[in-house]
């Protein structure tokens, strides 16, 4: 008997926008895809990046109707063994929505459990900001990921970050963690660009990726040509880095 998939769920969040967080989910998702592993990725910010990176815009059944209630997930394929549920623009009342009812941080675990099971990873890209959706992702998750831009002022709020992922262990999730940290917009050459990965390793606890996504416009590009990196420009920098990085996430669980 063929052995039943264990979807290992990840989030990929940081409330500080501009850091690559929805390029990183792509590329990561595409990554894992491209080691032969069978991918969702979920869109969970309003202003759905993900989807529109892929040509999915304001599609009828989306995260925010199956959250609603309104229906089951319906993942769209992309390539091969890698799907997307789509977000759309109403997604930015859904907070709101569901905090009037009871279990309101676990309404995305429910309506992904299904899944569990058809895909080798899940990947959540959480909005930016540590709001319901955020706790419902880290809830429905086993660990999540954090993009850091290379510069100093990125560092500020990650202690928020660390501090609502530890609460969420302790009360909602006991199984949950933070995998990692890995910089974004990394410039060899700037030596505060080196400094930032040292300072993160001597501040905090939390494990830093050994891989740096480098400074690439092909990054900047790819999503405009509704592409992930390794179809738009395989052999650029950012591709190499994101396929090492998700080498390293496979190590992870």
């Amino acid at each position: 008997m063929k052995q039943k998939k264990q979807s290992k769920v990840i989030s990929i969040s940081n409330h500080k926008g501009g850091v690559g967080k929805t390029t990183s989910a792509i590329n990561i998702g595409a990554g894992l895809n491209k080691l032969g592993k069978k991918v969702l990725l979920v869109d969970l910010d309003a202003q759905a990046n993900l989807s529109q990176s892929f040509g999915l815009k304001e599609q009828p059944k989306n995260i925010y109707g199956a959250l609603r209630g309104d229906y089951v997930l319906e993942p769209i394929t992309v390539i091969h063994d890698l799907d997307i549920i789509p977000s759309t623009r109403n997604l930015r009342t859904i907070e709101a929505e569901l905090s009037t009812g009871a279990g309101a941080e676990f309404v995305l675990k429910e309506i992904i459990d299904p899944l569990i099971g058809q895909y080798d990873y899940i990947l959540l890209d959480t909005p930016p900001s540590l709001g319901l959706l955020t706790i419902n992702a880290f809830v429905a998750s086993k660990m999540a990921l954090i993009p850091l831009q290379s510069e100093y002022l990125a560092l500020q709020g990650l202690e928020s970050l660390l501090d609502i992922s530890s609460q969420i262990k302790r009360r909602l999730n006991p199984t949950f963690k933070i995998g990692g940290i890995f910089l974004t917009r990394y410039d060899q050459r700037k030596m505060l660009n080196r400094s930032i990965f040292d300072s993160i390793s001597d501040s905090f606890s939390t494990p830093v990726f050994k891989t740096k996504i480098r400074e690439n416009i092909s990054l900047a590009e790819a999503p405009t040509n509704e592409l992930d990196i390794f179809r738009y420009e395989p052999k650029s920098n950012g591709a190499e880095d994101y396929l090492n990085l998700s080498n390293e996430i496979l190590k992870l669980i």
